[in-house]
């Protein structure tokens, strides 16, 4: 049987932690964190507080890093989803989830028991086939949004600068009205949204350029659109709390 895309899905993938501590990095998406067996243990790095533990956990756009653990194989499935995506598949609007991290069951209860279907799935194929099916079905119970075109424009129009302003302009409406459509959607402002878009874009060119063997910080700065490379090793460890190539060191172009 033919299968088709998720809508709204970035990514959906395997993961291995092994045993070692994963650092999670700031992201303009939605990502949801299916472990195999033993809960994930989720901190925020420089806010207070113990960890949280998580038999399937969703976390909204975030601007912080966060340190993720898990007992035993540390194995699972790691899905990402376009900020549209939380209302239409989870049934709960972007900006309910910014900077926070929850359990799956709670946002979306017709999901509680993912974690325990999977379990019993042992090939690939058949784990992505199920949560394949189970985000298809949140879409048929939580149609798209009339506003949902309008605000993909937005944020494509976000995406192509780094100035809220000219945006605004692009869009033919006020910087006011924009913040305020922007923040009631996602949760983060047009410029907290722009960052993290640049940040990506970053580590993006970061990874690929440590998969080709050649790593130039100053080229990857210049491609991700900061004014040099000592503003992007600034941006990069004020948002993750270390620096490109620690990061490179520790995580690897696997990360």
């Amino acid at each position: 049987m033919t299968r088709h895309a998720v809508p709204y899905v970035g990514t959906l993938s395997a993961y291995e932690l092994g045993r070692r501590v994963h650092r999670g990095l700031p992201s303009s998406t939605i990502s949801i964190t299916i472990p195999e067996a033993d809960p994930v243990e989720i901190a925020w790095l420089g806010r207070p507080g113990p960890p949280g533990r998580f038999h399937a956990a969703v976390a909204g756009l975030h601007l912080d890093a966060a340190e993720l653990r898990q007992e035993g194989y540390g194995r699972g499935v790691w899905v990402t989803l376009s900020p549209l995506g939380a209302a239409a598949l989870l049934g709960v609007p972007a900006a309910e989830l910014s900077g926070r991290v929850v359990e799956l069951a709670d946002v979306a209860p017709a999901l509680a028991d993912l974690p325990e279907r999977l379990a019993g799935r042992r090939s690939w194929p058949e784990r992505r086939a199920l949560v394949e099916d189970a985000l298809l079905a949140g879409w048929a119970r939580h149609e798209a949004r009339a506003g949902d075109r309008d605000l993909r424009v937005v944020l494509a129009a976000l995406s192509g600068t780094d100035r809220v302003r000219e945006t605004a302009g692009l869009l033919g409406c006020s910087r006011r009205y924009l913040s305020a459509t922007v923040r009631a959607a996602l949760g983060v402002t047009p410029k907290e949204y722009q960052r993290l878009v640049r940040f990506e874009a970053a580590r993006g060119r970061l990874v690929a350029a440590a998969r080709s063997g050649a790593v130039s910080l100053a080229e990857v700065a210049a491609t991700a659109g900061f004014a040099d490379q000592a503003h992007f090793t600034r941006e990069w460890r004020a948002m993750t709390g270390c620096t490109p190539v620690e990061w490179l060191r520790t995580e690897g172009p696997s990360a």
